[in-house]
């Protein structure tokens, strides 16, 4: 249970540290782009915003699927 707790904990502590980073690391990008999402577009987001968006849910997800799927340690 522990060992589970720690992995969840890493992997929201690093998910947000990457979102931190890439927030800091966006704000001078110029070539921005929109998203269609159904039948309306989201904002104007650069790119690379985008895809480390992409990047930061999937080492959450990731994470977290880990630690739900962990066997568990009893002897």
């Amino acid at each position: 249970m522990l060992l589970r707790l720690r992995l969840l904990m890493l992997s929201f502590g690093g998910g947000l540290l990457f979102l931190l980073l890439l927030c800091l690391g966006a704000q001078n990008l110029s070539d921005r782009h929109s998203i269609q999402v159904g039948a309306s577009r989201s904002v104007p987001l650069p790119s690379g915003f985008l895809v480390g968006v992409s990047f930061v849910l999937g080492v959450i997800s990731g994470g977290t699927t880990a630690a739900v799927l962990l066997p568990d340690q009893r002897d």
